[in-house]
């Protein structure tokens, strides 16, 4: 039987594993804070103890993996670009602490704007909802969170990809608000054709062509299911555009996240769809066209 690793180190050992780990950042261009970040998550370590440094003094700190085992994934931070959060095991997304793994994209801060988007749009607090591609289920948290008495339905192709959703909305307490399904976008949905008050996805929106521009971190690591979005980068986005009307409600709210500069596209093909009207274009916080909004007509 292999030898457990102990979790529990000094707060010297750790005070001298964070100083090397942030020289070695600065030299390998990482982000130092990363350390700390990582630290916080790990040993449970507060921001006032790592500016103070007061927790070297501390003669025992629990940790959630081994310094040793720590130490190689922080190599691996260093030098394959693992991204910090995969390291963590979790992320921040709006007030939740979501678990992460490499089986999901790692939720962006643009894309709790989404939640606010569908609120806003909401005409009816109950009902049904879903959130097509899942990943972690961050979109489907966030809608339980904020639309209290509807039902929240949430797909993804990708068995592991939902059993990170599970585990986080069990650790959430949203367990018992959420569905998840197996399947292809609308596919797992069929027998609540033309039910749904409405749909919010972040689909895969990267065109082929740019994936390997992209971050170490995101295009080595993170799952290419959830990127690739075809030769223009439209293929899914084609899909839901075409599909949805059929499963929504007239008068249901349509919402998803794009890439910069699709916004064009993404409004004429909604238009040329027939099935919508009010179609809006809503930009990030960083003022970058985003979202794409829309309502199924009422007179289909």
């Amino acid at each position: 039987m292999a030898k457990q690793q102990p979790k529990v180190v000094s707060g010297l050992q750790l005070w001298q594993w964070r100083y090397e780990a942030i020289q070695a950042a600065i030299a390998s261009n990482v982000p130092p804070a990363e350390v700390d970040w990582l630290l916080q998550e790990i040993a449970g370590l507060d921001r006032l103890a790592l500016r103070l440094e007061s927790f070297k003094n501390w003669p025992q700190i629990q940790m959630e993996q081994p310094l040793e085992e720590l130490e190689q994934l922080w190599q691996r931070r260093l030098h394959d670009r693992l991204p910090v959060q995969y390291i963590a095991g979790v992320t921040p997304w709006r007030q939740f602490k979501i678990a992460v793994s490499s089986a999901v994209l790692i939720p962006r801060p643009e894309t709790e704007c989404l939640i606010d988007l569908a609120v806003a749009a909401a005409s009816s607090v109950s009902g049904h909802w879903v959130d097509l591609g899942t990943g972690s289920g961050a979109i489907a948290l966030g809608l339980a969170d904020v639309l209290p008495e509807a039902t929240i339905h949430a797909v993804d192709y990708s068995l592991e990809a939902l059993a990170i959703a599970q585990t986080n909305a069990h650790n959430l307490g949203f367990a018992d608000r959420i569905r998840f399904y197996q399947g292809c976008w609308w596919e797992p949905l069929e027998v609540l054709k033309g039910q749904f008050s409405g749909m919010v996805s972040n689909p895969p929106y990267i065109p082929t062509s740019i994936l390997p521009t992209l971050q170490p971190e995101v295009v080595n690591h993170e799952p290419r299911l959830a990127l690739n979005g075809g030769a223009d980068g439209l293929d899914c986005i084609r899909h839901l555009i075409e599909i949805s009307p059929s499963y929504l409600q007239p008068g249901g709210v349509w919402l998803i996240e794009m890439m910069a500069g699709q916004a064009d596209a993404v409004r004429e093909l909604l238009q040329n769809q027939g099935s919508y009207c009010n179609i809006q274009i809503h930009a990030d916080l960083a003022g970058i066209e985003r979202f794409a909004l829309a309502y199924i007509s009422a007179e289909l």
